[in-house]
């Protein structure tokens, strides 16, 4: 294991004090082992990838949040509309029986509200036949589809309800993971300027090391160096953004999360993808690692809590986490789970 260098008196001690303070912020027990600089490094990657984690989640359910509420809307007015038809035909049912019992049409003035009519579970020719063979019967079936719009809107609005008390949960949660990184991010930034710069010492020798296994492994030998117009475009976005700080939920133009910057390229670009990295992943065309090209997107983690944007030559484009800005990294310098090409 690797131990910090130089005298062991206060480094090791400052080491301690900050482990102990992590795992404090986590709720875990702290080690009885004397702490590194490698043990502080992944103890703040963890909960970096828990609050990206939590974040991913918070994204996806207020996206759906947001659908929701445009289908509230949607079927609220589909009930108001079917009401206003049906007035208006019980107004015409009249009117519709006497002509009928008279030669056995249908007025002029019925003709054009049945043609205009809203509700897709009948078509106009079938509402003509049923009002041929009784205008109650197309009463009926209207009234039966306000009622099944109604439960329709109903359902869908407590479906909205639970969402956003999910969402409040989510968004609990992810507060709960910002104060125990703001509160380790306080101890770090206690540590001495020369533990600070070992530390990130630290992280670009992981970053490199998992860089160089990566390039070597050949997986660059066959990959594409021209992404098509779209990808060019969106590569072109992500460029304009470098220096823009991270910051949870965000999708420009001054700030991004990680999803917030890919999903934002890709729209300047004129394509339209999920929100969040999980779905990116879940719902976008996969290609073989070997076969990307630029302005293709990288997921990472077991649990596709990270994606970046492929910029060609092993390099990407991505906002890291909370304290860091859109940069430019090594694309292997992460856990690689796969590619995705949103134009495909």
């Amino acid at each position: 294991m690797r131990r910090i260098p130089g005298a062991p008196g206060h480094r090791t001690a400052a080491a301690v004090a900050l482990a102990l303070a992590l795992t404090a912020a986590l709720h875990q027990p702290a080690s009885a082992e004397p702490a590194t600089l490698p043990e502080v490094r992944a103890e703040l990657d963890r909960l970096y990838h828990d609050a990206e984690v939590a974040t991913e989640k918070y994204n996806a359910v207020d996206g759906k949040v947001t659908r929701q509420k445009k289908r509230v809307g949607a079927l609220k007015a589909r009930v108001t509309s079917t009401e206003k038809k049906l007035a208006r035909l019980t107004e015409l049912a009249g009117v519709a029986a006497r002509t009928q019992y008279r030669g056995g049409g249908v007025p002029a003035e019925m003709q054009f509200v049945l043609a205009d009519n809203p509700e897709r579970a009948l078509d106009n020719a079938s509402l003509a036949r049923q009002a041929h063979q009784g205008t109650n019967r197309v009463m009926t079936a209207l009234a039966r589809t306000r009622e099944e719009l109604r439960t329709r809107s109903d359902d869908a609005a407590d479906e909205l309800k639970r969402l956003r008390k999910n969402r409040s949960t989510m968004d609990s949660h992810r507060r709960t993971v910002q104060a125990r990184i703001d509160e380790a991010q306080e101890v770090e930034s206690r540590l001495a300027e020369e533990q600070r710069r070992e530390l990130a010492a630290l992280e670009r020798e992981a970053a490199d090391e998992a860089q160089a296994e990566w390039v070597e492994s050949g997986v660059l030998d066959t990959a594409g160096t021209e992404g098509s117009s779209a990808g060019s475009k969106a590569v072109a976005f992500a460029t304009r953004e470098l220096g823009k700080p991270y910051v949870w939920g965000a999708e420009g133009p001054d700030s991004y999360d990680c999803s917030g910057l890919t999903s934002q390229a890709w729209l300047a670009a004129g394509v339209a993808i999920p929100r969040t990295s999980q779905e990116q992943w879940r719902l976008l065309h996969r290609v073989p690692v070997a076969d990307m090209r630029p302005g293709d997107l990288i997921i990472y983690n077991a649990d596709a809590t990270h994606v970046s944007l492929y910029i060609g030559d092993g390099q990407m484009i991505h906002a890291p986490r909370p304290g860091r800005s859109v940069t430019v990294a090594p694309a292997g310098s992460l856990e690689i789970l796969g590619v995705v090409r949103p134009d495909a």
